[in-house]
């Protein structure tokens, strides 16, 4: 264990307590913060982080430090920055040597550091979450050859999409476009508009379709001419139709989609990569955000059962077509060989490599299936009670990040703050351990 690095600090400091003489060094994220290898983060990350010119660069475990703080307590960015100054052990952690009362960053450069990373790079801190559960002996590192793979989604930060929402709020965006940027429109639909959107809720939840569908042609008809109108504002204007370029597409595309057809359709208009997700559940038959990847150990160890991969799937692909680029990228990112792989039987017909024919087992599979191989996939189920920790606890149930790269990276982060609230309560059992031997009585320790 390499001996902790601390910020050289300044004259000012000659006189304040070092937060090593203040908190118990005992405590479990006192721990956690001694034995992650924070020099491979730097290596990966960079030494600091520079947010913008003429701004101090801020050093890369702070940041690192509080996105795993973030995710492993299902906290916001607000949130954490205030529990940061409130918190001496979160200041430690983040590599503080004295006591801080004001933030050294704006809240802002989190959201900024995360979409600069990207995916590949903040894969490191999944992979450092499982050193440190071989390092501290949460887990063995055999207990990586043989994982389960299941797919779920992760929702968007979005209100449940309607047609009628969906137009008229495509309306009231351009109208604000508009005159944000002085463009004069012929009529706003402003009164009408709401006044059809409420007729059709109404007429839907008493289904009087006919008078609802009624409604909703009102809404396609006031959007199409506010569209219309811009249109005709703006021609020959290159810089008015560059400002209007992103939201027209999506109001063409809003105003043209229809219930039921195929393809790619708009659910948000502030999200629109958003996809509609069938998972079959009767509680929730469609959920809308994007498909992901989980992959976890097949056996509890010691520590609990960890996450070993995580990614998100754009698009929305066939679960068994996902194995192609999954399987080389948990191996990848444990540096170990599979030798096993339990998936449930929307797996079948994968597209995995050949060389894995006889490693990947699907639920009812009946050939080349032992009795230990049915032991095992009995514990196939063990990945969801894992899921639903991702969503619950740890900021999976609703993405809040913006954007493409947002989905990728909360699947991430997620599945690294998992692994660390796991060895955290590793390390407090460690240290209940620890305790008990010490403190307990000479006879019992003589025997």
């Amino acid at each position: 264990m390499r001996p902790r690095e601390r910020r050289e600090s300044g004259e000012q400091d000659l006189f304040r307590s070092r937060l090593d003489q203040v908190i118990n060094m005992d405590h479990a994220l006192v721990k956690l913060a001694l034995t992650i290898d924070w020099r491979f983060l730097e290596e990966k990350f960079g030494a600091v982080y520079k947010d913008g010119p003429g701004q101090p660069p801020l050093p890369t475990r702070l940041m690192a430090g509080l996105a795993i703080l973030k995710h492993t307590y299902n906290l916001s960015d607000e949130v954490v920055c205030e529990l940061w100054l409130e918190n001496p052990y979160y200041q430690y952690f983040c590599g503080e040597e004295f006591f801080q009362h004001q933030l050294p960053f704006d809240r802002s450069s989190m959201t900024n550091w995360r979409n600069r990373m990207g995916e590949e790079r903040l894969q490191a801190l999944l992979q450092e979450s499982l050193a440190v559960a071989t390092k501290t002996g949460a887990m063995k590192p055999g207990d990586l050859a043989r994982v389960i793979v299941d797919t779920t989604v992760q929702p968007k930060n979005i209100t449940f999409p309607t047609d009628a929402k969906l137009l008229n709020r495509a309306r009231e965006k351009l109208v604000k476009l508009a005159k944000k940027l002085g463009v004069g429109l012929r009529q706003s639909y402003t009164r009408v508009g709401k006044f059809a959107l409420i007729q059709h809720q109404r007429y839907a939840h008493a289904k009087q379709f006919k008078r609802a569908n009624r409604a909703l042609r009102k809404l396609r008809t006031y959007l199409g001419r506010v569209i219309r109108d811009i249109a005709r504002k703006i021609d020959s204007d290159p810089g008015l139709e560059a400002a209007f370029a992103h939201l027209l597409s999506l109001a063409r595309r809003v105003r043209a989609q229809e219930r039921g057809q195929r393809g790619p359709k708009i659910y948000s208009l502030h999200a629109p990569e958003v996809e509609c997700i069938g998972k079959g559940k009767a509680h929730k038959p469609y959920e809308f955000g994007v498909k992901v990847s989980v992959a976890t150990t097949l056996k509890h160890s010691k520590g609990g059962q960890f996450v070993v991969h995580a990614q998100a799937l754009p698009g929305n692909p066939y679960d068994g077509h996902t194995l192609a680029g999954v399987i080389p990228a948990i191996e990848q990112l444990v540096g170990n060989t599979i030798e096993r792989l339990h998936t449930d039987a929307g797996y079948r017909g994968h597209n995995a490599p050949p060389d894995y024919k006889f490693k990947i087992y699907t639920s009812k599979q009946k050939r080349r299936v032992t009795p230990q191989i049915k032991r095992e996939m009995r514990r196939r189920a063990a990945v969801e009670p894992v899921i639903g920790h991702l969503k619950e606890d740890h900021r999976m149930d609703r993405n809040y990040l913006a954007h493409r790269h947002g989905d990728l990276n909360n699947a991430i982060l997620a599945a690294a703050g998992y692994n660390f609230r796991r060895l955290i309560k590793w390390l407090r059992i460690l240290l209940r351990l620890f305790l008990a031997g010490l403190f307990a009585p000479p006879n019992i320790l003589a025997a």
